[in-house]
């Protein structure tokens, strides 16, 4: 198991990492999520051994890593860039952590298309680097970072350089190879879809401190912080006064900051229900998302804005009813 504890970080006055607490489970998949920043890859680099910790401690298993140097922690480390060496081919490139182990040269070669044949590149030994995608060139670093059979993955950002399609479709490689390989990861990304394709856990950063961290169907119903939750896309951060009061109406939610999600409105037509929570107003923008429409409404009586996912197609300027399902409501601390 990973432990860290109380990591902090200094730049100056300027603190990267504010006491920080993350414990990972042999085999478990850790996203660290969050805005440019926030501290994440200061976190990996710390327990990397990359960045001195100003206080606190990393551990593996209770032992304190602190001091340890960085080839002797057995972590591998991949990053956006992906750092592959141009002159080399394929094959070199995946075997510089095992030369740096003195690996006998046929087990060296044996393990090389081991790993490469696990990232779907078998046959790319000889292929030089140059003559590789963006993807391919993704895969050929994470079998760089695998071939040693390191006790702790950390990736950071390792999809950032791709457009959006490929991106999305290696998601879904780098989830099906972590599950079958079962490797422990640290896995830093400001991309929440990557993270909950991803993670089995999700940390989510701000300011230097984890401010969420839970299963990322839990942190997403629930985020607890208004920060948290319109990082992860909720818009609808809204004010409950005492006697359930907000800008459009009533709400039955306790008082105090409340996230309704976009999917909590359900459009009828008139004349308004008389039972449960409603909200009416005006659209004031539209945008096609495939499966959905996303509609900006402007509610009654005032200019208080609510971001609606609805499955029915709308057009500025159209009058709208909406209940609100109180089940897709969720309180927000105070603080």
């Amino acid at each position: 198991m990973l432990t860290v504890s109380g990591a902090t970080v200094t730049f100056g006055r300027m603190t990267a990492l504010d006491g920080i607490d993350l414990q990972v489970a042999t085999g478990e998949v850790v996203a660290i999520l969050g805005p440019s920043g926030c501290g994440k890859s200061t976190l990996l680099r710390a327990v990397a051994g990359l960045q001195p910790l100003d206080a606190g401690q990393v551990c593996w298993d209770g032992e304190d890593l602190v001091g340890l140097p960085v080839h002797r922690r057995d972590f591998g480390l991949m990053f956006q860039e992906h750092a592959l060496f141009s002159h080399r081919d394929v094959a070199a490139n995946v075997a510089f952590g095992l030369r740096m182990q003195k690996m006998d040269a046929p087990i060296r070669r044996q393990r090389v298309r081991e790993v490469l044949a696990m990232v779907g590149l078998a046959g790319f030994e000889e292929r030089p680097i140059a003559t590789l995608s963006g993807g391919e060139a993704q895969r050929v670093a994470l079998a760089r970072s695998l071939a040693p059979e390191p006790r702790l993955l950390m990736l950071d950002e390792p999809l950032g350089s791709l457009d959006r399609p490929r991106r999305d479709e290696l998601t879904e490689e780098l989830r099906s190879l972590l599950r079958r390989i079962g490797v422990t990861v640290l896995h830093v990304t400001h991309d929440h879809d990557e993270a909950f394709a991803v993670a089995d856990r999700v940390a989510v950063m701000q300011s230097g401190r984890i401010a969420r961290i839970g299963g990322p169907a839990e942190i997403w119903h629930a985020p607890r912080r208004a920060g948290v939750a319109r990082f992860l896309g909720h818009a609808n951060v809204v004010a409950v006064a005492e006697d359930g009061a907000v800008p459009w109406g009533r709400l039955p939610s306790p008082a105090g900051p409340v996230v309704l999600r976009a999917d909590a409105f359900g459009r009828v037509d008139d004349p308004i229900p008389e039972a449960g929570p409603v909200v009416a107003g005006t659209v004031s923008d539209v945008r096609f998302r495939g499966d959905r429409f996303e509609l900006t409404l402007r509610t009654d009586p005032g200019d208080f804005e609510l971001l609606v996912r609805d499955p029915h197609p709308a057009a500025v300027g159209d009058r709208l009813t909406y209940t609100v399902d109180p089940a897709k409501i969720a309180g927000l601390d105070a603080g």
